[in-house]
């Protein structure tokens, strides 16, 4: 039986059925000229201000490394849609093409691409399922999780999002993204092992259930781990932190426990409680640390109420984004064959060709974008940088996690602070359409409608 897990061997699989229905169609037309797809988010979802661009990495690792095995092509083979040739002709398809794309870790807003593939059709139409996968999962996820920090206000926040998150790849992908956005921390252990993150981790509940009593958990705990984080809310929270007490007064000069950690109850009220015996008892340096269902408003209100916590662990609503669990994503054909291209659908136009986007700044702050085509000069900073080249990446593409998350900490920061707010921003961050750019998108517009008009009047084809 196959191993339900993706790995590059199997990749090239993870597609909807219509990309290769729609790549045989091509091959057979012998449509193989360069096309330009767009990435990009058509509106932000409610209670977005800005989006933080994650998951072009994997997305790269995808491009590089794009066949279909054997097996792959025998699946293919056998199924009534797809002809001998063009499984042959499927087994030597790599992806040649260029990409341009917002670095990780760069703020994005409706409309402005993630990034754009350049390549002969097939390749470029094939990754559409993937690559939206990859970069939405990591998006919405950095997005939610640069909320929660910006909440915190510097405190510490670790991730335990993952035993709840939807499937292991989310909760390993989402560690990632939740350390691009500027969390400290998180408790998936896979996740410090593949991307070198640091983890973290307390106590649960079960082990303290485990003991006779609380103070016997307490107490062999920490004797394994001595600087560790004691869970005191099993049964009382306050009973719990003055066991902790009479534990610092058992061990003396050994007691190096550096937090309790609160998971329930009023958090507030209970840290400042928790606060008062712990200094009474001469234990300043020992910290609140809380965690239970927490997300950035809840964060947000216990800075606010100055409660006396350090560090906070957050999971659910993070790891799942539960106000705002997609995005309106979508990958679309703007040029074929030289020429642009576009749709008429409402609501769901497009604007031809490749792009750039153009960051305006103004005394460190950026104050607005302008979405331009690639040929033209903007005040500001070009945002898209050219990350493939014939398939290859480039040193662009090769930045690491650190530096994404560097990144991240550096563009927020830029961020006007109505932008960063929790709440609804007004005005919302301003994005220009540029002069020549709009221009392009009307000619195409009129040329295209007069063309469809002129194929319905002549009974569903075009005139020769």
């Amino acid at each position: 039986m196959t191993t339900p897990w993706v790995t590059d061997r199997n990749a090239a699989l993870l597609t909807d059925l219509y990309e290769l229905t729609m790549l045989q169609a091509y091959w057979a037309e012998g449509m193989t000229e360069n096309a330009v797809f767009s990435l990009f988010v058509r509106r932000l979802p409610r209670g977005r201000n800005f989006l933080l661009a994650c998951g072009l990495d994997d997305a790269l690792h995808y491009l590089e490394r794009l066949q279909f095995a054997p097996e792959a092509i025998d699946f293919l083979r056998e199924r009534e849609e797809f002809e001998d040739e063009f499984c042959d002709w499927l087994a030597a398809l790599r992806f040649t093409g260029d990409v341009w794309a917002v670095p990780e870790g760069t703020p994005v807003f409706a409309n402005e691409p993630l990034l754009e593939v350049v390549a002969p059709m097939p390749e470029a139409q094939l990754p559409e399922t993937y690559v939206m996968n990859q970069v939405q999962l990591q998006t919405v996820l950095a997005s939610k999780a640069a909320r929660v920090a910006l909440a915190a206000r510097g405190r510490t926040v670790v991730d335990f999002g993952v035993r709840r998150m939807h499937g292991t790849d989310a909760g390993l992908k989402g560690a990632r993204a939740f350390h691009v956005a500027g969390l400290h921390a998180t408790s998936n252990v896979l996740a410090g092992e593949v991307y070198g993150m640091p983890i973290a981790g307390t106590m649960a509940h079960s082990f303290v259930q485990a003991f006779d009593g609380e103070a016997e958990a307490f107490r062999a705990f920490t004797r394994q781990y001595p600087d560790t984080v004691l869970l005191v809310d099993t049964y009382d929270t306050l009973e719990g932190v003055r066991k902790v007490v009479a534990l610092a007064r058992e061990l003396g000069d050994e007691f190096r426990v550096r937090a309790v950690r609160l998971d329930s109850g009023d958090l507030a009220e209970l840290a400042f409680g928790a606060r008062k015996i712990l200094d009474e008892a001469g234990l300043e340096r020992v910290e609140i640390f809380a965690s239970g269902g927490l997300d950035e408003w809840q964060v947000a209100k216990l800075v606010e109420r100055g409660a006396p916590i350090t560090g906070f662990g957050v999971g659910t609503r993070m790891g799942v984004s539960d106000d705002a669990p997609y995005l309106d994503i979508v990958y679309k054909l703007v040029e074929y064959a030289g020429e642009g291209r576009m749709k008429l659908s409402r609501g769901k136009s497009l604007r031809p060709g490749r792009k750039q986007v153009f960051r305006v700044e103004e005394d460190g702050r950026a104050v607005k974008d302008v979405i331009a085509t690639p040929e033209e000069e903007h005040p500001g900073r070009p945002l898209l940088e050219q990350v493939m080249d014939g398939g290859r990446r480039l040193p662009a593409g090769e930045v690491g996690l650190e530096a994404a998350r560097a990144r991240a900490a550096e563009e927020l920061a830029k961020l006007p602070n109505r932008i960063l707010a929790l709440e609804d921003a007004d005005p919302p961050y301003p994005i220009e359409i540029s002069a020549a750019l709009a221009k392009a998108t009307e000619q195409l517009r009129e040329r295209v409608s007069a063309k469809e008009t002129r194929t319905t009047s002549s009974g569903g084809w075009p005139r020769s």
